[in-house]
């Protein structure tokens, strides 16, 4: 049966959410540096481990208030936006020079969860996740604080944190808190309170335990929000770990076996993802493609534009296109990687000549195989 140990351990690829109580020292708001050193020596081993490590990390507001003579959260919207644009800089630089140490680049995502509602912006994000990953880089995500309104009000941290481990088909996504994990009730009250080290099902009763939404004593801080965002994990195919991140080390704690509540996903992300595409049904337009292309497609490949013989109908970039065999049959369908436009002017070509013919290069083929079925 699978543990949070398993998890982090089987995970190829993990996301990791720091909660702003674990970087800043509440008395004075400065950075706690020993433990963003000894989070960033953790980092490098799963990397060591081949895995691919994303982080979304909370703490520009907290940053922000010293330098502008903040002694409290400020609680005018554009105040607390100044203080996010004075500590997304600074939080940026502690983050690179305490990596450094350990020969890791670090690239900085700005994401609001407006910005993962609109497919454009979803699209852009996850193609670039996914470059900064294939070149060993640490995507460091951050809300975009300064332009954001309601997450600056709600704090909804752990859900972008989950709808980023959605995006980027990650296996498990690791909330660090103040928090050590679900109770059947609040513990600080109620010393026999049970722990749950494994919840299967999100029921109306374990949402109980989890209090009214004001509530932040330790055992139920901030809990409603780590359920949605387990909600949101696992309808990706991406198992969650709720853990006190507190002192330092918190992945070789969890891997020397310190408690924690684990959400196991039932299905991997890609397998959602593949049925989810499977499940749509309106094409917006259509890809033929010759002998070789649907030969290929039938062994695991990608679709390559060089196997494309004729484009139909008007597309977008991310939108659903089916594919046609040389008999004039359905194939399959997938989500394409170039519009309707930059498709026509690139099929049959390899996919070494689309940036003398396009200028650019986006994905690297027309429609990759994690977004492709055949029907």
């Amino acid at each position: 049966m699978e543990s949070a140990l398993t998890a982090i351990k089987d995970a190829r690829r993990l996301v990791i959410k720091i909660g702003s109580a674990l970087l800043v020292n509440g008395a004075d708001r400065s950075l706690r540096q020993s433990w963003l050193a000894a989070m960033a020596s953790d980092i490098a081993a799963l990397k060591r481990e081949g895995k691919q490590v994303i982080l979304v990390s909370s703490g520009a507001i907290a940053m922000g208030m010293g330098p502008l003579g903040f002694q409290h959260r400020p609680s005018r919207l554009e105040e607390a936006q100044a203080a996010a644009s004075v500590g997304q800089i600074r939080l940026a630089q502690a983050y690179q020079s305490l990596f450094d140490e350990h020969d890791m680049v670090i690239g900085q995502i700005l994401l609001t969860l407006h910005d993962l509602e609109q497919r454009p912006a979803y699209l852009n994000a996850r193609n670039t996740i996914d470059a900064l990953l294939e070149r060993g880089v640490v995507p460091v995500i951050n809300e975009n604080d300064t332009v954001a309104t309601s997450e600056i009000r709600f704090g909804d941290n752990d859900r972008l944190a989950a709808r980023v481990a959605q995006m980027a088909g990650a296996d498990t996504l690791l909330l660090l808190s103040d928090i050590d994990g679900l109770y059947d009730s609040d513990p600080t009250e109620n010393p026999d309170a049970k722990f749950f080290d494994r919840v299967d099902v999100i029921t109306s009763e374990v949402e109980a335990m989890a209090g009214p939404p004001s509530k932040t004593t330790p055992g139920t801080g901030g809990m409603v929000t780590k359920l949605m965002a387990a909600k949101i994990a696992l309808a990706g195919g991406c198992s969650m770990i709720i853990m006190n991140g507190k002192a330092d080390h918190p992945i070789g704690r969890l891997l020397d076996g310190e408690r924690a509540t684990l959400f196991p996903a039932t299905t991997d992300a890609l397998t959602v993802r593949k049925q989810w595409i499977r499940s749509l049904m309106a094409p917006q337009g259509y890809l033929h493609l010759d002998a070789g292309a649907a030969d290929a497609l039938k062994r695991g490949a990608s679709l390559l534009p060089a196997g494309v013989t004729d484009v139909e109908g008007g597309f977008d970039r991310g939108d659903l296109v089916a594919l046609m065999g040389p008999d004039g049959k359905l194939v399959g369908q997938g989500l394409v990687s170039y519009d309707n436009k930059d498709t026509y002017k690139i099929q049959g070509h390899k996919m070494q000549d689309v940036y003398d013919i396009l200028g650019y290069v986006g994905r690297s083929a027309l429609v990759h195989r994690d977004d492709l079925v055949l029907l």
